[in-house]
């Protein structure tokens, strides 16, 4: 299932019109009208009928445009998903999921519901949150070849709620051990699965600087795009997860040397040595360049 874009994902709440369409004329590269936590619970009704609308009169890129759906163990999902799947989302993001029955449960709701609004089945692709539940922690290897699912992401602020702690950070504000584990098993199971790994919010939309940094550091280390909550962080997350000028060249170069030594495991560059994996880094970088 080929995706667009995944650097900047923008969340709009679904009871506002205006923020949705300020969301989808943004340059995000997917908007995610959330019917969960930024919707009260008396207004959800409200809210999936103005999605509904949205998407069915939406004339740009529909596929740009996902839904955060209410979680499976609540009483709300069914309902979210039969007020919006007729209107073909991009996507659903799924929260606070157990395991990956979870996403086998959503598949087959899925599955009825395009079956039955002459939507191909099988072509709403899925992002899972898979560390808002303690016991969902555990399973963060488990979605290798699981239906839909071309992405992971994590969250902090649910985590902490569903394991009684009262703060998920050190003294000095950077996220305690517990919750920088949930990042590294996310990271971890995305690579496992074959799926995009996706950063969790900033909340101070206000300091860009420091989304920039925690942005270029979490690309480094293997993700590929962040969730954001403010139309002003979306150009800073999509620079940071857009390969640089220089860092393409290098790419190419090193492709080009390996294709000019076949055969060949180590090789010299520019006063050290390259292998395998360096080989392998260039041309998935270059694949996100050209995709």
């Amino acid at each position: 299932m080929k995706l667009p874009k995944t650097r900047s994902w923008l969340f709009a709440p679904g009871d506002s019109e205006k923020k949705m369409a300020k969301a989808a004329d943004s340059a995000a590269d997917i908007v995610l009208f959330d019917l969960e936590d930024a919707v009260a619970t008396e207004n959800k009704p409200l809210a999936r009928t103005m999605i509904h609308d949205f998407l069915r009169n939406y004339t740009g890129d529909k596929a740009r445009l996902w839904v955060r759906i209410n979680p499976l163990d609540g009483p709300h999902t069914l309902t979210d998903l039969a007020a919006i799947i007729p209107a073909h989302p991009g996507g659903i993001m799924l929260p606070k999921v157990y395991g990956r029955a979870d996403v086998e449960r959503l598949d087959h709701c899925l599955s009825a519901l395009e079956v039955a609004y002459g939507i191909e089945e099988g072509s709403t692709p899925v992002i899972v949150l898979v560390t808002e539940t303690a016991e969902a922690m555990f399973h963060t290897g488990s979605y290798k070849g699981a239906p839909r699912v071309v992405a992971l992401s994590w969250g902090a602020e649910d985590l902490a709620d569903s394991i009684g702690a009262s703060s998920n950070r050190n003294a000095d504000g950077s996220y305690s051990f517990t919750y920088e584990l949930a990042r590294s098993l996310t990271l971890l199971g995305a690579a496992s699965a074959g799926v995009a790994a996706i950063e969790t919010i900033s909340a101070d939309f206000r300091d860009l600087e420091a989304l920039r940094l925690r942005a270029e550091k979490v690309r480094r280390d293997g993700f590929r795009g962040m969730l954001a909550i403010h139309p002003a962080q979306v150009d800073v997350i999509n620079a940071a997860f857009t390969p640089s000028p220089d860092e393409i060249a290098e790419a190419r170069e090193i492709v080009a040397l390996f294709d000019a030594n076949p055969g060949v495991g180590a090789i010299g560059y520019k006063g050290g040595m390259l292998d395998r994996p360096h080989l392998s880094r260039a041309q998935a970088l270059l694949a996100q360049v050209e995709e």
